[in-house]
């Protein structure tokens, strides 16, 4: 199963892919969009291009977004909820099924504890992908959620397999 991560922002978009076969997960590729243009509608139609471009060319079959967190900023809160609209939409416009994990489930999952900082997100990620090459903390972060969702997905589906199995 290939996984896009990806952690929405209006200026840098983060993504990260990953191939998941069995209990074995390989980093695939990261990297970030950035937003260019004057106003909200062109740097939206940036991260919109770029975004659709990655996926195309990594072919992922399932994508994770990480869900946007309320500021005091409401005026920032609604921007980044628009950059996480396009978060949502290049996967689903692919075809793709697109979960979505709070910024502390991420953090729980990967290093164990809910409100761990970004340096520590980055070491985990660095120690489960081991030699990947992270280009900034908006990747490394998107590689988070996509972990998340690997390890998500294979606990859900033991249980689906061990529920048909009981039921059988």
């Amino acid at each position: 199963m290939r996984v896009i991560g990806i952690d929405p922002g209006l200026r840098t978009l983060g993504w990260g892919v990953i191939e998941v076969s069995g209990s074995r997960i390989a980093h695939v590729g990261n990297g970030h969009c950035k937003s260019a243009g004057n106003d909200l509608a062109a740097r939206l139609l940036t991260l919109f291009e770029q975004l659709t471009d990655v996926v195309a060319r990594f072919t992922p079959e399932t994508a994770a977004v990480e869900q946007t967190f309320v500021n005091k900023d409401g005026a920032g809160t609604l921007k980044l909820g628009q950059a996480r609209g396009i978060a949502m939409l290049v996967p689903a416009q692919a075809g793709l099924s697109v979960a979505e994990y709070a910024p502390n489930t991420v953090k729980k999952t990967v290093v164990g504890v809910g409100h761990a900082d970004k340096r520590q997100v980055d070491h985990m990620v660095r120690l489960q992908l081991p030699g990947c090459e992270i280009a900034g903390p908006d990747a490394a972060d998107a590689l988070a959620i996509a972990l998340c969702h690997a390890h998500h997905a294979r606990s859900s589906g033991r249980l689906a397999a061990a529920l048909a199995k009981g039921a059988a």
